[in-house]
């Protein structure tokens, strides 16, 4: 859920309701899984048990009545008392998969699994804060094939008899009205509400303040920059001339230009308006699905922006795939900002090319966000990382010699790493493998090679790396810090290499049509 109510001097309005695919209606005109995927042992910050675990339900696939049964059967209640003080975030799922009499698998968080477990999070109550005694109510149901958990209530310990007594005996006249108000604004605010469903990795963008504040300042900086300049070059013609000085008041009394800004990262982004608050700006928007238009729209209204600065793009484009052209014929863009790196920790695709056409629209003294982008990696050692990655041996497939086959078919890189919550051991000191310059795309070498000095003894089995996005010189992203919304990505070397503290390794980078690859010299 989104957990904040302003970002970066942006407001979000009340009437604004973010939500995830995973608060989606059964009745939902698309079919969304309701629920997320976590390995509970990984996430950052750990997580604490409020209740005791308990079953929500069992399936026989030896009975082909029940099966049929399943589907159809009317939601059951459960109630579950609380044992830890704490806040409900999610209901946590896992499966216990009895194979016979004897044989059981679990993908309890607490096996060491392969397993990741389905997390239901808890949305739409006034108090998410539990203590013991409490109990939490819920309906399960599997009428569309998915387990859903709905309709989540918390009831507290000390409500009981004298409370439901008290409640049927509340019938005075000022009572009853004030109940009926109640009831009229609550239902007025229900059908006022702005529901906006936004992707999970949106909703971790929205809650980025570091990202939005970085952003902020760095837009600051160009268009007081460039408006400074423009307002310099009108009184700078000739000031010794009468006339001269008459035009220039003449157009001082005139509205200036606006300054361009466009917008072309993937999914809901709220910088457009971040950019619209800076004085005489247009800023355009990528964003194609209409209630995320709507929102933004909402969003412009609540902090008091001109209507006409902010314009979604791709509906004033014949062809979706020009994005990136000039605003009006005789103009250029201020400032346009690409999305560099996918919040899985690879680098987009075709990233420069936009880049280099980015670099021809560009208004004199106008950037492209960001600026370069430099990438580092670590050099660790991680079993776990190698398990995740390529089969190991034969012991665990039961003798059966899979892996010449299955690791055939591995991909190079390991995506969406937590590298705080992996286990790992780190070999060396953090080192700069790559420097992207984005407003000089052409000048970018695709071929480093990079010397690393090992600092601990052990087998070096991976190679981490995240990137610093630089918007300017002053204003860094770091794509690993706590804060972040991006993930991690890491190279996982084919056969271990022995180190000594003391020794160097070369690395081999190479950039080329949008893919990275890191080789170890040997």
């Amino acid at each position: 859920m989104v957990g904040v109510k302003e970002i970066a001097g942006v407001y979000l309005p009340e009437e604004l309701e973010f939500h995830s695919p995973t608060d989606a209606s059964v009745t939902s005109e698309e079919t969304l899984e309701p629920y997320t995927t976590e390995k509970l042992s990984r996430v950052p910050g750990g997580y604490k048990a409020l209740t005791e675990h308990f079953q929500v339900f069992t399936v026989n696939f030896n009975n082909v009545q029940e099966l049929k049964s399943f589907a159809t059967r009317k939601p059951s209640k459960i109630d579950v008392t609380v044992i830890e003080e704490g806040i409900v975030d999610a209901i946590v799922v896992w499966f216990t998969l009895q194979l016979d009499d004897e044989h059981t698998i679990s993908t309890s968080p607490s096996e060491d699994s392969c397993w990741e477990q389905a997390v239901y999070p808890v949305q739409g109550l006034l108090d998410y804060s539990v203590k013991s005694g409490d109990s939490v109510t819920m309906e399960i149901s599997c009428q569309d094939c998915y387990i859903r958990i709905q309709k989540i209530s918390i009831v507290p310990a000390d409500y009981g008899m004298d409370d439901e007594r008290n409640l049927r005996e509340k019938n005075s006249e000022a009572e009853l009205c004030s109940a009926l108000a109640s009831l009229q604004t609550a239902s007025k605010r229900e059908s006022t509400q702005q529901r906006c469903m936004v992707e999970s990795t949106e909703i971790a963008l929205l809650n980025n303040i570091p990202y939005h504040e970085c952003f902020k300042a760095a837009i600051g900086k160009v268009l007081s920059s460039l408006s400074v300049h423009e307002q310099s070059q009108s009184m700078d013609v000739d000031r010794h001339s009468d006339a001269a000085l008459a035009r220039n008041q003449s157009k001082n009394s005139v509205t200036p230009d606006p300054l361009y800004v466009l917008d072309v990262s993937e999914g809901f982004s709220i910088l457009p308006i971040i950019a619209s608050k800076y004085g005489p700006v247009k800023a355009y928007s990528s964003v194609e699905k209409e209630q995320h238009q709507v929102a933004l729209s909402l969003i412009s209204e609540a902090n008091r922006c001109p209507k006409e600065a902010l314009e979604f793009w791709l509906s004033q484009l014949k062809d979706e795939n020009m994005v990136l052209q000039r605003p009006k014929s005789d103009k250029l863009w201020s400032i346009i900002i690409l999305d560099v790196i996918e919040t899985s920790g690879l680098i987009q695709q075709d990233v420069m090319e936009k880049a280099a056409i980015s670099r021809c629209l560009l208004h004199s003294g106008g950037k492209i966000f960001p600026q370069h982008v430099k990438m580092y990696g670590v050099l660790v050692e991680s079993r776990a990382l190698v398990l995740e990655t390529e089969v190991q041996g034969t012991d665990p497939t039961l003798g059966f010699n899979i892996a010449p086959f299955i690791n055939q078919f591995k991909v190079p890189f390991r995506i969406f790493l937590d590298l705080s919550t992996l286990p790992h051991v780190p070999l060396s000191k953090p080192v700069e493998l790559m420097r992207l310059d984005l407003m000089n795309p052409y000048l970018n070498s695709c071929n480093r090679e990079v010397k690393v000095k090992v600092c601990k003894t052990g087998h070096v089995t991976g190679i981490p790396f995240w990137y610093h996005v630089c918007l300017d010189e002053d204003t860094v992203l770091d794509t690993s810090s706590k804060s972040s919304h991006w993930k991690q990505a890491a190279v996982v070397l084919d056969k271990p290499i022995q180190v000594q503290s003391g020794d160097e390794l070369v690395l081999c980078v190479q950039y080329l049509n949008s893919n990275i690859s890191i080789t170890v010299k040997q």
